[in-house]
C-alpha cells in the first residue's frame, strides 16, 4: 500500500515536471519531503529535473535545484545530464542555473563520449556555447572518438557561427587532425562548405597544405570530385593561400639553418678551446725545469727543457699522433667558425653537407685525441686492456662515421643528378593482384 502511494506521488511529480507546475511541486513536497531524494534511485531513466529541462520550464528547474541541487549531477541511461539536455536545446538560463549547481558537469560525457559543450556546438547554440566555454575552457579541448575535437563537430554539422565563436579561444588547435589525419579544412572541402572554407582560409591560420593519412591535401580532395561551380569557387579560395604557403615552406629550411647556426657556433668554439688547451698542455703536463746535465755535471743523453711536453720525451710516437689529431680538430673547428661567419652564398644542401663533414671530422679527431691522452696517463699494468678497448671503440666509431659519410654523400649526388634529369635509382613498386590480372588480360587480348 505504501509503495503504491509512493508510485502515485512519483507519477504526479513527473507530470508536474512535464507541465512546469511549481505549485504542484510544492504540494507534493509538503506531503513527502523525501520525494526528490527518492526518485534519483527509484527512477534511473530520467529525473524530474531531466523532464523539466527538456520542456524548458525554468521556474520548475530553479525550484528543484533549490530543494535538491544534487539532482544536477544525475544522468540517465544514455549518460545524459540535465546540462546535456539544456545545451542541446539551447536553453541559456537553464544552463546557467545548472552550471551554478554543478559546474563539473561541463566535463561529463554521454554514452557517445560527448560533453555538453560538444552538443551545444553541434546544434549551433552560440550563447550556450559561450557560457560553457567561459565556465570550463578545458571542456572545449577534450577529444572525442577517432581524435575529433569540437572544431570538427562545428564543420561536420555546418555550424559556422559556433566555429567563429570557438576559434579565438582555441586558435592553436585550428590545425588539429583526427585519427585519419584530417583537419577541419579537409572536412569542409570534402563537404563543399564554401562559407566555412572562406572563413578558415581568410581569418585563421589554417594550413592549406596539410596532408591527411592518405597524403592528400585539401586541393587533392577537391580534385577527386567532378568539376562544378562549387568546386571552381572553392579552388579560387584555396589557390592564393597555396602560393603563399609554398613560399613560406621554401623559407623554412633557411629559418631552420639560422636557428641552428648559433648552436653549431657554440659547439665549434668549445671544441676549438678544448683542442687549443690540449695542444699547449698535453696529457702528462710539461717539464717544470731544464734537465741537460746529471748530478755529476755530465751532459745527459736525452735532455729536456722547461715548458716542453712530457709526452714528447716519454712517448714520442703517441705524441706525434696526438698532435696530428688535435691539430685536425683545432683547424676543422676553426673552419666551421669561419664558414658560419663568412656569409658565403652556399646552396642550402651543399652548405649543410660541408658543415656536416667538417663537424664529423672535428668530433672524430677530438675522440682520437682523448684516446691517446688516456693511454699516456694510464699505468703500464693497465695499459694493455685499455689499449684494446680504445682500439675497438675507435674502429666502431670510424665505421659509423664512414657509413654516414658515404650514405649522405650518395644522397647528395643522387639529388644533384635528379636535378640534372638523370635518374640513377628508381624504387620498385609492386602492383596489387587485381592490377596484375588486368595487365595480363590486356596482354592476352592483344
Amino acid at each position: 500500500m505504501e509503495r503504491s502511494l509512493e508510485g502515485v506521488s512519483e507519477k504526479r511529480l513527473y507530470d508536474a515536471a512535464a507541465r512546469g507546475e511549481t505549485t504542484s511541486l510544492h504540494e507534493l513536497l509538503e506531503q513527502d519531503p523525501l520525494l526528490l531524494d527518492r526518485v534519483s534511485y527509484t527512477c534511473p531513466n530520467k529525473t524530474p529535473l531531466h523532464v523539466a529541462t527538456l520542456q524548458g520550464h525554468l521556474p520548475f528547474v530553479q525550484e528543484i535545484l533549490n530543494r535538491n541541487p544534487q539532482l544536477a549531477e544525475e544522468v540517465d541511461l544514455q549518460r545524459y545530464s540535465a546540462l546535456h539536455i539544456a545545451s542541446s536545446k539551447g536553453y541559456l538560463e537553464i544552463a546557467r542555473k545548472l552550471l551554478s549547481a554543478a559546474p563539473d558537469m561541463c566535463l561529463s560525457r554521454d554514452c557517445q563520449g560527448r560533453n555538453p559543450l560538444h552538443l551545444a556546438a553541434m546544434k549551433g547554440h552560440v550563447q550556450v556555447l559561450a557560457e560553457l566555454v567561459r565556465k570550463a575552457p578545458v571542456a572545449a579541448r577534450e577529444k572525442l572518438d577517432r581524435g575529433l575535437i569540437v572544431l570538427h563537430l562545428c564543420v561536420r554539422y555546418c555550424q559556422l557561427d559556433a566555429l567563429k565563436m570557438l576559434v579565438p579561444f582555441m586558435n592553436e588547435l585550428v590545425n588539429s587532425k583526427d585519427d585519419d589525419g584530417e583537419s577541419i579544412l579537409h572536412m569542409a572541402v570534402r563537404d563543399k562548405q564554401i562559407e566555412i572554407i572562406q572563413y578558415l582560409v581568410g581569418s585563421t591560420g589554417i594550413d592549406v597544405n596539410a596532408k591527411n593519412s592518405e597524403g592528400q591535401t585539401a586541393i587533392d580532395i577537391l580534385e577527386q570530385n567532378p568539376t562544378d561551380a562549387t568546386n571552381v569557387e572553392i579552388r579560387k579560395i584555396l589557390t592564393p593561400r597555396l602560393c603563399n604557403s609554398s613560399n613560406t615552406q621554401t623559407q623554412q629550411p633557411e629559418k631552420w639553418l639560422a636557428k641552428k647556426r648559433d648552436a653549431i657556433m657554440v659547439v665549434a668554439i668549445l671544441i676549438a678551446t678544448m683542442a687549443f688547451q690540449a695542444g699547449v698542455t698535453p696529457a702528462g703536463g710539461v717539464w717544470q725545469e731544464d734537465s741537460t746535465n746529471d748530478s755529476n755535471g755530465n751532459p745527459v743523453s736525452n735532455p729536456h727543457w722547461a715548458g716542453e711536453a712530457v709526452m714528447a720525451r716519454n712517448h714520442p710516437k703517441y705524441y706525434k699522433s696526438f698532435m696530428r689529431s688535435n691539430t685536425v680538430a683545432f683547424v676543422s673547428s676553426l673552419s666551421t667558425i669561419l664558414l658560419l661567419i663568412s656569409g658565403l652564398p652556399f646552396r642550402r644542401k651543399l652548405f649543410l653537407w660541408i658543415l656536416m663533414v667538417i663537424m664529423w671530422l672535428t668530433v672524430t679527431s677530438i675522440a682520437v685525441t682523448y684516446a691517446i691522452s688516456a693511454l699516456v696517463v694510464t699505468p703500464n699494468k693497465n695499459k694493455k686492456s685499455l689499449s684494446h678497448d680504445i682500439e675497438i671503440a675507435v674502429i666502431v666509431w670510424c665505421c659509423v662515421m664512414g657509413i654516414l659519410l658515404v650514405g649522405n654523400t650518395a644522397r647528395l649526388i643522387d639529388r644533384w643528378l635528379k636535378n640534372k634529369g638523370i635518374i640513377v635509382w628508381r624504387p620498385r613498386r609492386f602492383r596489387k593482384s587485381g592490377e596484375i590480372n588486368l595487365v595480363n588480360a590486356s596482354h592476352q587480348s592483344v
